[in-house]
């Protein structure tokens, strides 16, 4: 009898869990029938997510660690980003790199043509450190394009302002380590090259909103931090003298403009009464999200809130670049969980951002630079922790090891002639390195494509395999900026009439729920 009890019980489930996964597919199913009707609107804003470093593996541990976050076993959660109707893949390489660097990667999705490795808003014309390669070859960004249109622009990230990934949306340089004249070899300064940090205010003027780290780049050198005073490495390092916050106060002035360097100041601030906001937050990187001071230092999700409440107030339109710096910092330290919270952050950030804005008339876009030799695997059974142990001992050496894996990197650990066995250490605490195969001070990036999601007008133009400086023209083209601009006056006029037709729907809506 209790067999035959137990026989039933399985049909039971058997049948219960095929309804489930029936119907999850059919509705999934009816979702994908109604994407038919594309979004053929005019994109009135333009906001690209960067995740540094975050290739598929890292999306995936993200969503699972997300999951597990909130209770659950974690494979079937989703990500603001998995949400997104359309998904294409990006290849990631430098004109002179298979794997790729930040830099190159940076003006190929911003700039729209692939560089290379190291260089910044250049063409591949250009060689890395040398000077004088750099007139000429400048190339110019999808928020210059947007500014130029009458838009507002913004820039915020993790790391410090003037990293590879920003750099690239303003300056034009050979050498993304030139963040100020000090880091530049005295020839290049004397050849006329500017740095990174002095870039930021001279080439595009009056970016509306800039939100990252970087403070030290931009004061005198010797001269203390605000936050950290008795702390040498903190202060200002500029050689020319130049205070460049203070020149940028004093040049706007007559503006609803603001300086602010702290959590507080920033959340102070009443985004309608702001048109122009500098936000500094730390002499360098902000800190980990795991780490940061919850009183003092901002989460990326906060930046993005204002960034997009000031942006908004622009009848023509945005365009906001924001980036999660740090999950590649993570990376390259070995340091997984660091990396996937910082994922978890952006992707709460992305979800921020869809409840600011319409998928009609704003255009969205998710992607990363280039990935990283992480992953994860050893058959771990549903719902294992994703800093957990595999559920095997290898057969090898006949010790336990973790889920997460990296291929290179310093994680290489070696005790008593054998590999570190990880029971004896904490693998679940926030800094922990994980194991990798070839020991190197510091983890390298991956080489395969990354993924590309994108929702609002046009977004179905990014399907399939692109090269990644597809990415900028995508974006320029639904928002009628930049070089692609005659469909916005056919005959057809597709784009203002779909725009128009929106807008009156929308219009209509209101009207209805108001009487």
């Amino acid at each position: 009898f209790e067999n035959h009890l137990e026989q039933i019980l399985c049909i039971l489930m058997d049948i219960l869990f095929s309804k489930f996964w029936n119907a999850w597919a059919q509705k999934t199913l009816k979702n994908a029938l109604a994407l038919q009707e594309l979004n053929k609107n005019k994109a009135k804003n333009l906001i690209l997510f960067l995740g540094d470093g975050m290739g598929v593996p890292t999306v995936t541990a993200a969503r699972i660690l997300k999951g597990q976050l909130h209770g659950q076993s974690g494979e079937e959660t989703q990500l603001e980003m998995d949400k997104f109707p359309f998904v294409a893949l990006a290849k990631t390489y430098n004109t002179n790199a298979q794997v790729a660097d930040s830099a190159g990667t940076a003006t190929a999705y911003l700039c729209g043509v692939k560089a290379n490795e190291g260089t910044v808003g250049v063409t591949a014309a250009a060689v890395r450190s040398q000077c004088n390669t750099t007139q000429g070859n400048e190339v110019t960004s999808i928020l210059k394009w947007a500014k130029d249109a009458g838009k507002s622009v913004g820039i915020v990230t993790t790391t410090r302002i003037n990293h590879a990934t920003p750099s690239a949306a303003y300056a034009h340089s050979v050498d993304r380590d030139w963040y100020s004249d000090n880091e530049m070899p005295a020839e290049a300064v004397q050849a006329g090259c500017k740095d990174i940090a002095r870039q930021l205010f001279e080439n595009i003027p009056n970016i509306n909103v800039i939100m990252g780290g970087g403070r030290k780049y931009m004061f005198p050198k010797n001269m203390s931090d605000v936050e950290y005073p008795n702390i040498s490495k903190y202060s200002g390092c500029r050689k020319d003298g130049r205070n460049l916050v203070k020149e940028w106060t004093d040049q706007m002035k007559d503006k609803k403009a603001h300086y602010v360097w702290n959590k507080k100041d920033l959340l102070s601030l009443n985004p309608n009464n702001v048109d122009y906001l500098l936000g500094l937050f730390k002499p360098v990187d902000l800190p980990y999200h795991l780490e940061r001071n919850l009183e003092t230092d901002p989460s990326l999700t906060e930046m993005v809130d204002v960034a997009i409440k000031i942006l908004k107030k622009n009848p023509n339109g945005f365009y906001l670049l924001v980036e999660g710096g740090r999950i590649d910092h993570g990376h390259h330290e070995g340091k997984a969980k660091q990396a996937l919270h910082e994922a978890v952050e952006m992707d709460r950030a992305i979800g921020r951002a869809g409840l600011l804005t319409n998928i009609h008339d704003t255009l969205t876009v998710v992607t990363a630079d280039h990935s990283h030799m992480f992953n994860f695997g050893g058959y771990t059974p549903r719902g294992n922790t994703i800093f957990g142990l595999a559920p095997m001992m290898s057969d090898v050496d006949q010790k336990p090891f973790t889920s997460i894996l990296y291929g290179n990197g310093p994680g290489f650990k070696v005790v008593n002639g054998a590999r570190e066995n990880v029971s004896t250490v904490d693998y679940q605490e926030n800094n922990y390195q994980a194991q990798s195969a070839v020991p190197l001070a510091m983890e390298t990036h991956g080489g395969e494509d990354v993924a590309v999601f994108s929702k609002g007008p046009m977004a179905h133009l990014l399907h399939g395999v692109h090269e990644q400086n597809y990415i900028p023209h995508v974006m320029a083209y639904a928002a009628c900026i930049g070089q692609n601009r005659e469909h916005c006056y056919s005959s057809s006029g597709a784009a203002t009439v779909n725009l128009a037709f929106s807008s009156i729907a929308a219009l209509l809506t209101v009207t209805w729920l108001l009487c």
